[in-house]
């Protein structure tokens, strides 16, 4: 099990546990494939806070992702498995035959040592493996999914996340993402096979206040302590929402609001949107 509890010695350990990393094999990143990353404390390029709760947090280094998985037809070696403090999953280093380095996301299952390949055609259906959808058997688990074709991996990469695929029907491939969500991306839209690694980092307890500060976390102010033109919970005599649903400060619901854009293009292929927290149902 990749969770540790240790003894409550002291009051930051006390109803606090840890990932311990099983799946980590390579501990020190590679050089080539680090890039600066600045920080913002939640600041727009006026100097204005736009993101509140940001500020802080350890030092990192971002680490080139290769999303795309566009050099086909080579078949590539895991190097190792490494921790991205940018990201909850894990990371994999493989090389290319021609000595080339690149980073994935780390697939449950894919250890040191283990093959993947990219390709447009189609391919053994294997965890790491990529290619379009028109080619992954149905009711496989599937990852880094593209919304247009050579965009480059955007749903499902957070650790231990997947979709499944369900269905194909003329140019459109059918999938329910973890949210519940059922959309539709087409079938020459590429994926990998598999699951997310690092499962386990949704079972740790944090514990302590501290270790949200080195992820970056501020402490947030409650909605009904601030002022009424601050925040929709704010003002009165005394603690009072004055009968507001729950939401943010600019008025989203917090429980089953929603918070996508309206009038995006990709709309028209959602089927089911996703659960609703308010009332545990699907929205439609």
């Amino acid at each position: 099990m990749a969770i540790r509890v240790y003894k409550k010695v002291t009051a930051g350990r006390r109803n606090a546990s840890v990932n311990i990393h099983a799946e980590v094999t390579k501990k020190s990143p590679e050089k080539s494939l680090l890039r600066p990353l600045t920080k913002s404390g939640g600041r727009n390029t006026q100097g204005k806070i736009t993101i509140l709760g940001k500020g802080g947090g350890h030092k990192r280094r971002y680490r080139k992702i290769d999303f795309r998985r566009n050099k086909d037809d080579v078949v590539a070696v895991v190097v190792g498995i490494e921790y991205d403090p940018n990201r909850s999953s894990h990371i994999a280093l493989v090389k290319y035959p021609d000595g080339e380095l690149r980073y994935i996301l780390a697939p449950k299952g894919v250890t040191a040592g283990a093959t993947v390949l990219s390709s447009s055609k189609a391919i053994d259906p294997k965890a790491g493996n990529c290619m379009p959808l028109k080619y992954i058997p149905t009711g496989l688990p599937i990852h880094c999914i593209e919304m247009r074709p050579g965009s480059g991996g955007v749903l499902c990469r957070a650790a231990g996340m997947s979709g499944r695929l369900t269905n194909k029907e003329g140019r459109w491939a059918t999938f329910v993402l973890p949210s519940g969500e059922i959309r539709q991306v087409s079938l020459d839209a590429r994926a990998t096979v598999g699951e997310v690694g690092n499962p386990d980092n949704a079972n740790v307890i944090l514990g302590k206040a501290g270790r949200n500060r080195w992820l970056g976390r501020r402490p947030t102010t409650r909605g009904v302590a601030m002022c009424h033109h601050q925040h929709p919970h704010g003002g009165g005599e005394g603690r009072s929402k004055g009968g507001q649903e729950p939401s943010n400060s600019s008025g989203t619901q917090a429980k089953g609001g929603r918070t996508r854009r309206f009038g995006k293009a990709s709309d028209g292929r959602i089927i089911r949107r996703r659960r609703s927290r308010r009332y545990g149902q699907l929205k439609l």
